[in-house]
């Protein structure tokens, strides 16, 4: 066990530390330290492995008093984790001891981004502001910094997508003519704040905006986005590349970016003292076309925006992969300042074994026995957001977790069917459902959801638990969106006076 006391004192040091939520998602959003990232004991196995890499990296983990944590620390000391505390009454002693709970996800790079607008004081228009300059005649480009998927899912009419730390690399063909304007947008406001403010410190010729409150601020004005757009920024060409590099050497001297080479990695990786993260920042298809043995696909931009789901140990050294180094340098120059202080960028493939395709997974399981047939009593871990979508005819919804709610809500069954998004988790979750149902046929889905051809079913009308296992974006719920998107843009704003609540938040600029 760990006090709130010594726990605010190791955050505000400068040793490595992981910090992990056992609860859902969706009971995380609610309200948790600053620094904690969210690792639910329903899926603890499938996400460990990236977000503490390293077994014997002291970790803290916690929850509401549900009872989580213990299993919690079971299952981590089965996973060969050696260093592992528990929060002592988990965050109600955290409260009592004068820290502070922030409610959402991504809690840290979304107060970054605040705090970014504010010290830079970026420029930002309305919506009404950039239909009116399209109407006059004013030549505009709208750059959508979100990954592709959102992207296509709504995005400003009109708008190219240019996920993130690709802005820099790509506005220069996307922007030829100085006197174009910029308009960088996402869903709400972190995004589009780093994103113009990236081009700004990068230096480009063109005026640079960021669209105030992005696609729901659009939306909330009354405007309707479009949906289904599939045009994407190329990747630049010589002379852009050129310009593009010359930016990131800019931005490179101001902000203090590091560089390293295949035996400084080598010895870093060596160091059973410390922890080390390979992370490539490059597109998806970049990455599967050849990647570091051992690296994970941390695209630019969302490492950024959401740095907690991709690095949970602080102080750890991040090594950033980039051959072109354009989208390595701008993403270390925010890490830095977001008080990342061993940020590398590599930019050579060099002496390094190289893989191709889509990455490994970084754990391992014991499979169960499977079927391709449904039949029976059907279970599916999926999240509850995919159930509601769509599931197998008749399934109930679970969580893992949770499975003694399940069995009184199901009651007993002769055959259950077990499923998820890719099986993974149905396979995870078969000993503990067999234990529950001993007089049961107990047998995973092959290939889970994915794999099945059958007919479909939405809604939410067989659940055995609250449906808190994931946040709910404003664009996820099935009514209200006014509502929702007023409130989270809302708490977005007010995470700049939150944070000056908490003495171990040390977010810099550089003048």
């Amino acid at each position: 066990m760990i006090s709130a006391k010594e726990l605010q004192a190791r955050l505000a040091g400068h040793g490595e530390l992981a910090l992990l939520d056992v609860r859902e998602q969706g009971v995380h959003y609610r309200g948790h330290p600053f620094y904690a990232s969210s690792a639910p004991l329903s899926r603890l196995e499938m996400v460990i492995a990236d977000l503490v890499p390293r077994r014997s990296a002291p970790m803290v983990i916690f929850d509401g008093g549900e009872g989580l944590t213990a299993p919690a620390a079971a299952r981590l000391a089965e996973l060969g984790y050696s260093d592992v505390a528990i929060l002592d009454g988990g965050c109600e002693a955290w409260r009592a001891a004068g820290g502070e709970l922030f409610s959402g996800i991504n809690v840290p790079s979304k107060a970054f981004g605040e705090f970014v607008e504010h010290q830079y004081e970026t420029p930002r228009i309305t919506a009404e502001e950039l239909e009116h300059l399209r109407a006059s005649g004013r030549k505009v480009v709208v750059l959508d910094s979100r990954p592709f998927e959102e992207y296509q899912r709504m995005c400003i009419p009109g708008g190219v997508d240019a996920p993130g730390a690709e802005l820099a690399y790509r506005v220069h063909d996307v922007a030829p003519d100085a006197d174009t304007l910029v308009v960088v947008n996402c869903a709400g406001r972190t995004r589009s704040i780093i994103g113009c403010q990236s081009l700004r410190n990068a230096g480009i010729q063109n005026p640079v905006v960021a669209l105030k409150d992005g696609t729901m601020g659009w939306e909330l004005a009354g405007r309707e986005c479009e949906r289904g757009a599939s045009r994407f920024a190329d990747a630049p060409s010589s002379t852009g590349l050129a310009k593009a590099q010359a930016a990131a050497e800019r931005v490179a001297q101001r902000f203090g970016v590091k560089f390293t080479d295949a035996g400084r990695v080598h010895a870093l990786l060596k160091d059973e003292a410390r922890t080390t993260y390979l992370l490539d920042v490059r597109t998806r298809e970049e990455f599967e076309a050849g990647h570091l043995t051992g690296s994970r696909h941390a695209p630019g931009g969302q490492l950024v925006q959401a740095t907690d789901e991709y690095v949970a140990v602080r102080h750890a050294r991040l090594v950033l992969i980039d051959p072109q180094r354009v989208r390595a340098v701008m993403t270390a120059s925010w890490l830095n300042q977001m008080g990342w202080h061993d940020v590398y960028v590599l930019p050579s493939f060099a002496g390094f074994a190289i893989e191709m395709g889509p990455r490994k997974p970084a754990f391992s399981f014991k499979p169960w026995a499977i079927t391709t047939q449904a039949g029976g009593t059907v279970l599916d871990f999926s999240t509850s957001l995919r159930f509601h979508h769509r599931h197998l005819p008749g399934a109930w919804w679970v969580v893992r977790s949770r499975l003694k709610e399940a069995h009184e809500k199901i009651g007993d069954a002769r055959v259950l069917l077990l499923t998820s998004e890719d099986g993974v988790l149905a396979h995870l979750a078969a000993p503990e459902v067999a234990a529950l149902w001993p007089k049961a046929q107990v047998r995973v889905l092959d290939g889970g959801n994915a794999a099945w051809k059958g007919p479909w079913e939405s809604g939410v009308k067989r659940v055995t638990t609250a449906r808190d296992d994931v946040w709910y974006k404003p664009y996820d719920h099935a009514a209200g969106f006014e509502k929702h998107a007023r409130e989270y843009l809302a708490w977005e704003v007010a995470l700049l006076e939150q944070i000056k609540r908490d003495p171990t938040i040390r977010f810099r600029v550089q003048p």
